[in-house]
């Protein structure tokens, strides 16, 4: 088994710990948080697991193959790059880091030492997200129209991240991965209202080069949690909610027909087709344990991960450029990506 040191002990290090030691391809070795009292509640639930306040212990320790970190945005630079240099394999929180130019070097670093760096974009490894990344890639949607994502909550307020690094990071790694084509450019707005703190509500909008078009809007100020995508397509149309405890998914056999030559617009005659809906079948699997193990195989075969550096790093790609298009009030920022995803194979 593939030994595990776990950095950060808050909101989501608890969720890292349960999985890798109920996982049986790894074991967890080491904890490390600032917070005696984080520490003690580890060693009351996982008694053989030894805690440090200091996180050089776990690179230090022989037996930790691998970290996972969970801390704070502004540490996973520097917490990456001293494991990795310390010839760890490396498992961070999402985003991957502040910067594009952090996460390039990670990136190199990683490569350069051959080890695994890996991004935790858990919702890419939900059965639901799994499923309808299949029917796209399938053709069973048609030409993709639109992506609309909606993801609000009260809070969590975070010091260093603005929402949209926060929320709409998620989105943003889904349609790169459901989407064979990648966006060309972007516009936002955001607003804050509450003085000394970042944006606490955003809309997005991702441009591509064909006549899709992606909206997410995220919100850490809204009385209720909502957690919704929406994608249409020219054949069937797709409702996720992932707050639903059954029928997550829904595929509806709705659409437009258009009568008429397209050169004469006054002409045109709309018809709607409406069909069935289905839900289909979805494993009752975590998807934080679907992804853990993913890493621990990439680690034991060298293969890239789902959500590796790279992919990291066109995520933060597009959230930087989010943000500066928020600071010049939506104007659009143009995206050095390639226009189709299998572009980046070759």
């Amino acid at each position: 088994m593939i030994g595990i040191g776990v950095i950060g002990y808050g909101y989501w290090g608890p969720n890292l710990v349960r999985n890798f030691a109920n996982s049986k391809v790894s074991r967890v070795v080491s904890v490390s948080d600032l917070d005696p009292a984080k520490l003690e509640t580890v060693s009351r639930q996982y008694p053989g697991v030894e805690v440090t306040t200091e996180f050089r212990d776990l690179l230090m320790n022989p037996e930790v193959e691998a970290v996972a970190i969970a801390t704070p945005v502004h540490s996973h630079y520097n917490l990456a790059l001293a494991a990795l240099r310390a010839g760890k394999h490396v498992f961070v929180e999402k985003p991957l880091a502040q910067t594009s130019e952090q996460v390039r070097h990670l990136v190199e670093e990683a490569e350069r030492r051959n080890l695994t760096l890996m991004v935790d974009h858990t919702f890419l490894y939900t059965p639901a997200v799994q499923k309808i990344r299949k029917l796209i890639s399938d053709g069973a949607l048609g030409d993709i129209y639109y992506y609309n994502g909606v993801r609000a909550s009260l809070g969590l307020f975070q010091c260093d991240v603005n929402v949209i690094w926060d929320l709409a990071v998620h989105d943003i790694s889904i349609i790169q991965y459901i989407f064979d084509e990648a966006p060309v450019a972007v516009s936002a707005t955001g607003s804050c209202h509450v003085a000394g703190t970042p944006e606490n509500m955003a809309h997005i909008t991702l441009f591509f080069a064909s006549s899709c078009v992606a909206h997410v809007s995220v919100n850490w100020l809204s009385p209720v949690k909502v957690r919704q995508t929406f994608v249409g397509g020219s054949q069937k149309m797709i409702v996720y909610d992932d707050l639903e405890p059954t029928e997550k998914i829904k595929v509806y056999d709705k659409g437009i027909t258009v009568d008429g030559p397209s050169e004469v617009a006054h002409q045109l005659r709309i018809g709607y087709r409406a069909g069935d809906m289905w839900a289909p079948h979805l494993a009752a699997t975590e998807a934080l344990q679907t992804e853990v193990e993913h890493f621990v195989d990439c680690i034991r075969t060298s293969a890239t991960p789902i959500s590796s550096g790279a992919t990291g790093l066109r995520v933060v790609e597009v959230l930087e450029a989010a943000s500066r298009s928020i600071a010049a009030q939506g104007i659009p920022v143009r995206l050095g990506l390639p226009q189709r995803i299998t572009e980046l194979a070759s």
